[in-house]
């Protein structure tokens, strides 16, 4: 029940309109920025599986769907029906590319926990590679709340902190929808968020200002309709399991 409760949520999102773009509620990386309420997520359950029109993208058993940003083959690790970024080896994207998706992405910060603040577990999703979710070890660990766990990176913190400890599995239920250009490259209409932390709404169709930055928020930029996603190496051990996605534009 708990199951499709969740999945049934997600849909009510599937078909929405574009949501217009939003502003911050803070300037970036402010530490007087109201940190996200912190709840009790639901307990660990095990892996969800992909609808029968997924597209696995990994299964636990090899990077086949990834590559590494030159196209030279993944070098993350793989074992026990995870990969674990493999510290300065570089991140890694998908070998295909998409555009608007329903993405589910589980994760593990490392246990024990090393670090503070950003230097906690972290990494990312990165979608087309240019809009990321942040992935973090939030759980009691504080950080400008643009930058923790479920943030949309630099601009818009998760409506609250659904953390789970260290080493346990956490999931992502995402709904993006790209951004749309003109034939001239202007902006119609920003990308678009809805994410699901550990089953709980953290972000409800929010719009982008632009791409996700560590300094500044840069504008957008035409680009092409479909492009890789992909996961961060930020010099951290995060584990990934079942990762799969529905094409949303076909």
């Amino acid at each position: 029940m708990i199951l499709h409760f969740r999945i049934s949520l997600i849909t009510l999102f599937l078909t929405a309109p574009l949501a217009a773009q939003s502003a911050p509620p803070c300037a970036q990386h402010d530490m007087k920025c109201p940190a996200p309420p912190v709840i009790d997520a639901s307990p660990v359950g095990a892996p969800v599986p992909p609808p029968s029109d997924a597209v696995v993208l990994f299964d636990g058993k090899s990077l086949a769907e990834w590559r590494k940003g030159d196209g030279s083959p993944a070098q993350w690790l793989v074992k026990n029906g995870y990969m674990e970024v493999a510290p300065g080896k570089g991140g890694i994207q998908t070998a295909k590319s998409f555009g608007d998706v329903q993405l589910h992405v589980e994760w593990a910060s490392p246990n024990p926990p090393k670090g503070t603040g950003q230097d906690r577990g972290n990494s990312g999703v990165f979608l087309m590679g240019r809009y990321e979710v942040q992935v973090l070890d939030s759980y009691g660990n504080s950080t400008y709340p643009d930058g923790q766990a479920a943030a949309l990176y630099g601009q818009f913190p998760p409506l609250v902190n659904a953390s789970r400890k260290p080493g346990e599995w956490q999931s992502y239920d995402i709904v993006f929808r790209r951004p749309r250009f003109d034939p001239s490259g202007a902006l119609l209409s920003p990308a678009t968020f809805t994410v699901f932390h550990n089953g709980v709404l953290v972000q409800d169709a929010v719009g982008l200002t632009g791409v996700t930055a560590h300094t500044g928020r840069p504008p957008y930029e035409a680009h092409p309709d479909r492009l890789p996603i992909s996961l961060q190496d930020h010099q951290h051990p995060v584990r990934f399991r079942n990762i799969w996605l529905r094409e949303l534009e076909r």
